[in-house]
């Protein structure tokens, strides 16, 4: 299976502490990568460091076999790369179809073209398909801002996949939902997955919704690497029972 993303020896120090230490693991294509831990591991420094907000200390973040250690945000994203963060990022003031059509906005054409082309930038079709797969046909005309927060978190999922990226990786998706938009939000990952080939790391304190989703996972403990495997062996391994679990 194909590498997309792979982190080798990353590490990121504040002070004289270490938040990151020589972490190194690989995103293969197609899969759904669970990251977890306890508060305090490391897991949002690592994203940043990956996602270009921190500039690590030491190691490098490759995608595709290409260094892009440190590169922006910005850039990353032309790349293919997208990410949820833990605040929604919606528009509550637009509805949801122009929050998708805005989210897809930036991987078409370019600023003049976006300029002077039409107002959708060619986007309304694409925008009505994410809308359908994420089950939000019936809220399309609704403002962000009035959405239940269950109904928000579908929506900033559907953003970050409208691009067509080839990485997502979401921070915090089921924080705060209620169990039945968590279970509406994880049929959809599936499915997004199963049917579009998708793949995307999932940073998460849910315990249930990381090992019923994800098909690995990644275990952090005070910035390093615990384990890593399938949930069935991470959650029977008992150093993450100590570390977590067992919390």
């Amino acid at each position: 299976m194909k590498t997309v993303l792979a982190a080798e020896g990353l590490t990121k120090r504040f002070g004289g502490i270490a938040a990151v230490e020589g972490v190194s693991f690989e995103v293969r294509e197609g899969e759904i990568l669970g990251i977890i831990g306890p508060n305090g591991s490391g897991k949002s420094t690592l994203f940043n460091c990956i996602l270009g907000q921190l500039l690590p200390d030491a190691g490098a973040v490759t995608l595709d076999g290409r260094d892009v250690t440190g590169l922006r945000p910005s850039d990353l994203n032309r790349l293919g790369v997208s990410r949820t963060f833990q605040l929604l990022q919606v528009f509550p003031q637009l509805s949801v179809r122009d929050n998708l059509i805005l989210a897809g906005q930036e991987h078409v054409g370019s600023m003049m073209s976006r300029l002077l082309g039409p107002r959708d930038a060619g986007l309304t079709d694409a925008a009505e398909r994410m809308i359908g797969f994420f089950k939000l046909a019936h809220l399309a005309d609704e403002k962000a801002g009035g959405l239940s927060y269950g109904q928000q978190k579908l929506l900033d999922a559907a953003m970050a996949f409208m691009s067509g990226s080839r990485l997502v990786l979401l921070d915090e998706p089921a924080g705060g939902v209620n169990l039945t938009m968590l279970a509406n939000l994880k049929e959809r990952l599936h499915a997004i997955n199963a049917e579009q080939g998708a793949t995307f790391v999932v940073i998460e304190h849910n315990m249930d919704f990381v090992m019923s989703l994800c098909t690995r996972v990644l275990v952090l403990a005070e910035g390093r690497v615990l384990a890593q495997g399938t949930p069935a062996e991470v959650r029977g391994d008992p150093q993450v029972i100590d570390a977590y679990l067992g919390h």
